[in-house]
């Protein structure tokens, strides 16, 4: 009998918290799931997630100081802009007081916005900047664009994620054909160019250039008259005949 009390009371229990959420596992600090639950059982540190980008830390110590003493609070940072991007670590003096404001300040308005407040395993150097491909948390890269919040950077990226909608899409630059690779195609004929010969191109030259048409000009003319000299005179001489009469 004691141990069907003790079921009622423990089922009465998870009802009154309400549908169980999905436990976050931090792998990127800690190397297993029971690791991270043991430093949560000792740690003083409180996770607030949620928040408006344009929260400020004295908005943070007024609300979380009304269940124990705030030793510092660390904003997260969208690691690109050194901006805040939505949550923040708070540590207290105790485990108590910590696990205290986890029971009694999640889910109230700060900032006209609903917080999360859960315990976390201890703040480490480096945790404080968004890890989304964006920079900023990856809940906003997950947003879709059509939703909009405006105090989360306005809308969402969500429709430059991929199909399973966790990571970006990353456009690859195409790469330049080389000309010896296998399948390139050939420019058309009309754009072939055959390279022209010297004699060719020193042809081609004197064509378009107007002196060496004029120097054309005077050599013929020069040709013409030296013909003229060498051609020999056709005057009649006096024949014998006439010289006679």
């Amino acid at each position: 009998m004691a141990e069907l009390y003790a079921e009622v009371a423990d089922e009465e229990t998870r009802l009154a918290r309400g549908p169980s959420q999905r436990q976050y596992w931090d792998r990127k600090t800690f190397s297993s799931f029971a690791e991270q639950q043991r430093a949560m059982a000792r740690s003083g540190t409180l996770y607030v997630g949620n928040l408006s980008f344009f929260t400020s830390e004295a908005q943070i110590y007024e609300l979380m100081s009304r269940v124990g003493h705030v030793k510092r609070v660390i904003m997260g940072l969208d690691r690109f802009k050194k901006t805040p991007c939505g949550f923040c670590f708070v540590e207290y003096s105790s485990h108590d007081e910590a696990d205290a404001c986890a029971q009694f300040l999640s889910e109230t308005k700060l900032d006209n916005r609903v917080v999360r407040c859960e315990m976390d395993g201890g703040f480490r150097e480096g945790r404080q900047f968004g890890r989304g491909l964006s920079g900023g948390q990856v809940r906003d890269d997950r947003r879709s664009k059509d939703d909009y919040d405006a105090g989360r950077g306005g809308y969402g990226r969500g429709d430059d994620a991929t199909a399973d909608g966790h990571h970006f899409r990353r456009t690859a630059h195409a790469k330049r054909p080389r000309d010896d690779s296998e399948g390139a195609e050939e420019p058309p004929a009309s754009r072939q160019r055959r390279p022209e010969s010297p004699r060719e191109e020193d042809k081609k030259e004197e064509e378009e250039n107007p002196r060496f048409r004029q120097r054309e000009d005077d050599a013929d003319r020069a040709e013409d008259e030296t013909t003229e000299e060498k051609q020999p005179t056709t005057t009649e001489l006096p024949t014998q005949q006439n010289q006679t009469e």
